[in-house]
């Protein structure tokens, strides 16, 4: 899955899909998708990206208590 970095619009290869939709999880690893070469993993905030549409990512994936 792809996904965005908001200020830069820079598209980031999520590694481990699972954290992105645990909302106890506040940080992902994925990998920036510059150049020919694979980049290194990198910790990525959530609140940090959006889908590559400009889209937000839903609630339920950033806040455990997101129906209050």
């Amino acid at each position: 899955m792809f996904l965005q970095i908001k200020s830069s619009e820079t598209l980031i290869k999520i590694a481990d899909i699972e954290t992105l939709f645990n909302p106890l999880r506040n940080e992902i690893v994925g990998r920036i998708q510059e150049g020919e070469e694979e980049q290194e993993p990198t910790q990525f905030i959530k609140q940090d990206l959006a889908f590559p549409s400009g889209e937000d990512l839903p609630r339920c994936w950033m806040y455990a208590n997101y129906r209050n």
